[in-house]
C-alpha cells in the first residue's frame, strides 16, 4: 500500500518540450482574444490596459502551472500550499473584469491541460457574448441631497414629487430637532426630462426660506480604486 501511494505521488506527464512550447503558444493566442474582447467591450473611462495586459499574462501562467503539475499530484499539493499566501487586494472596478479573470484562468487550465478545444469553442461563444452584450452600460442614478429647515419638511417632499412627477425614490430622511436631510433617487433620463423646465429642482427649492444646501451627485456602479 505504501509503494503504490509513493508510485502516485511520483507520477509525471513526462511533457516533451515540443507539447510545452504548443501548449503556451495556444494559451498566448487565445489570449490575445481575451484582450481584444476587453479592449472593445471597456472602451471608455473605464479601460484599464494594465488591467488588460495583466489577462494574458495570467492566461499564460495559469498554463504555465497546470503543465509544471501535469498529473503529478505531489506538485499539485505543493503548488496548492505555495498559492494559498498570496492575497490579493484589489478592487474590481467593474463586475465585468471578474468574468474576464475567470476567463483568462479558464482558457490556461484547459490549454495547460492539452484541451484545445474546449478552449477555443468556449472562448468563441464568450467572445460573441461579450461582443454582443458587453457594452451595455448601466443608466447611471442621480442622488438629491436636500438639507433644510424641521418645518419645510412636507413642504420639500411634496415640491420634490411634483416637479419629477412621483418617480423618485426617497432613500434616506435624517432629522433633528431643527433640521431635516433627505437623500432622493432617481434615474437620470428622468432627471434629464424636467432640468430643461421652466425652473430646475434647485432654483425651486432655494426660493424656499430655510434650505441650507441643495447637492446632486451622479452614483454608478463602479468602485474607485
Amino acid at each position: 500500500m505504501r509503494d503504490m501511494l509513493l508510485d502516485i505521488l511520483a507520477q509525471s506527464g513526462g511533457l516533451t518540450i515540443q507539447d510545452i512550447v504548443i501548449r503556451m503558444a495556444a494559451a498566448s493566442l487565445l489570449s490575445v482574444v481575451i484582450y481584444i474582447s476587453y479592449w472593445f467591450t471597456h472602451a471608455g473611462a473605464s479601460y484599464s490596459k494594465k488591467f488588460n495586459v495583466s489577462l494574458v499574462t495570467l492566461t499564460i501562467l495559469s498554463c504555465t502551472v497546470i503543465t509544471v503539475i501535469g498529473n503529478n499530484i505531489a506538485l499539485a499539493l505543493g503548488m496548492a500550499g505555495a498559492l494559498s499566501i498570496v492575497r490579493f487586494r484589489t478592487a474590481i472596478k467593474d463586475s465585468r473584469d471578474t468574468t474576464y479573470i475567470f476567463w483568462s484562468v479558464i482558457v490556461g487550465l484547459c490549454s495547460g491541460v492539452g484541451d484545445f478545444w474546449t478552449a477555443i469553442i468556449g472562448s468563441g461563444v464568450v467572445f460573441v457574448v461579450m461582443l454582443l452584450m458587453g457594452r451595455v452600460r448601466n443608466e447611471n442614478r442621480i442622488l438629491l441631497i436636500i438639507k433644510a429647515q424641521k418645518s419645510l419638511e412636507s413642504d420639500i417632499e411634496g415640491t420634490v414629487f411634483q416637479h419629477f412627477n412621483m418617480q423618485p425614490l426617497l432613500r434616506v430622511k435624517n432629522t433633528t430637532p431643527s433640521s431635516v436631510e433627505f437623500i432622493f433617487e432617481m434615474g437620470r433620463s428622468t432627471y434629464n426630462r424636467t432640468y430643461k423646465g421652466e425652473k430646475n429642482i434647485t432654483q425651486l427649492l432655494y426660493e424656499k426660506d430655510g434650505v441650507e444646501y441643495v447637492n446632486i451627485v451622479t452614483q454608478n456602479d463602479e468602485i474607485s480604486g
